[in-house]
């Protein structure tokens, strides 16, 4: 976003200060408890490698380039699912091509959910997947990464300052299914890698993303232009 700014000559770099939107991040660091009580309640086995998303199922949120993907994947992976989490006015048209495509056993829809769910059922998750066309942070990706879970994302706005590619999980082209079908099939393939990009993810940004380290530095931020502002 600062970029952005900058780049339209709102005003120079120099000017900004970049403060993450800060969380509760002990219930994602808990969301492995309740792993196996949850999978069963949604209908996945233990050996299920489940891929999730989460976000309203409407425009620019890149669902159908998951259903498009999950069609190839699908073909050599016999125990990969997709968990949607969310509900919107594309849901009908949504079930209507996974059924065409024949992938019903395939896809879970959780319907709309309260907040207080989203650890459990990332926790539930082997890989979180984010192909919107269009989002600042979405606060899915650094919940999955905090909760050990690798991310898969199209290379949008401020994707790129938490899934680093190789390291945390898969940053690819928008709307490119073949590469997204190739990352979902390479995590797939590879539980080892599956936790140590997950692992990575939460050693990286549980801290960053701390509400606590939200609300001191916005408060210093103040100091600082308090004391600007005095010296002026």
């Amino acid at each position: 976003m600062t970029d952005l700014m900058v780049k339209a000559k709102v005003a120079s770099q120099d000017k900004f200060t970049t403060i993450y939107s800060g969380m509760d991040v002990e219930p994602f660091l808990r969301s492995a408890n309740s792993r196996e009580s949850v999978r069963k309640e949604l209908g996945f086995s233990s050996s299920d490698v489940v891929f999730g998303k989460i976000a309203r199922l409407f425009h620019l949120k890149g669902h159908r380039y998951i259903i498009e993907a999950a069609e190839q994947v699908c073909r050599n992976q016999p125990n990969v699912k997709f968990l949607f989490v969310g509900d919107g006015i594309l849901r009908e048209q949504f079930t209507s091509e996974i059924a065409k495509r024949g992938m019903e056993n395939r896809f879970v829809f959780t319907g709309l959910v309260p907040p207080s769910q989203v650890p459990d059922l990332i926790g539930a998750m082997d890989v979180l997947v984010h192909t919107s066309l269009r989002e600042g942070l979405a606060r899915a990706l650094p919940q999955a990464l905090i909760s050990g879970k690798p991310v898969i994302s199209y290379d949008i706005d401020g994707a790129r300052e938490v899934v680093l590619d190789g390291k945390t999980g898969f940053l690819i082209p928008p709307k490119e299914i073949d590469s997204l079908a190739n990352a979902m099939s390479t995590l797939a393939n590879s539980a080892q890698m599956r936790n140590e990009l997950g692992q990575k993810g939460r050693e990286l940004f549980t801290e960053q993303f701390r509400h606590e380290i939200m609300t001191r530095r916005i408060r210093e931020l103040y100091v600082r232009v308090a004391l600007l502002s005095k010296r002026r």
